[in-house]
């Protein structure tokens, strides 16, 4: 069976990691609106963010470096709102198929930096931000 369709839950870890869009949006810090619950997303990265490759800089041990670091494998299910509205992980939980530019659709994991969807050399790290 195509992973792009399976249940998240009947995926491997080979096949989970593969999921990824490598967009990093996760990676953003992330507000929550108290009365409508809404999630917005910064432009503020975590500190192990690596904005050229738009991956985690550390990822085998992000949980011990960021404690705060999302677990996307053992989210709850109300939990996948703060994930991205085109995260892959998101529309999987959801029943609703990859779009077109994902890699696992299109064959081309650059697609989602020139359709401009990825925060690749677009945000800053929570350690050079200033208010």
């Amino acid at each position: 069976m195509d992973i792009t369709t399976l249940p998240l839950a009947a995926l491997n870890a080979e096949q989970w990691e593969q999921l990824c869009d490598g967009c990093g949006v996760c990676c953003m810090h992330k507000f929550e609106d108290e009365d409508s619950g809404e999630v917005f997303y910064s432009n503020i990265a975590c500190r192990l963010f690596d904005a050229t490759s738009c991956r985690c800089g550390d990822y085998a041990h992000r949980f011990q470096r960021v404690p705060e670091c999302l677990a996307i494998d053992r989210l709850s299910a109300a939990q996948y709102a703060w994930l991205p509205e085109h995260c892959a992980y998101r529309l999987r939980h959801e029943g609703k198929p990859l779009p077109a530019w994902h890699p696992l659709v299109c064959g081309d994991a650059e697609e989602v930096h020139r359709i401009g969807i990825s925060m690749r050399e677009a945000c800053v790290s929570e350690d050079e931000w200033r208010d």
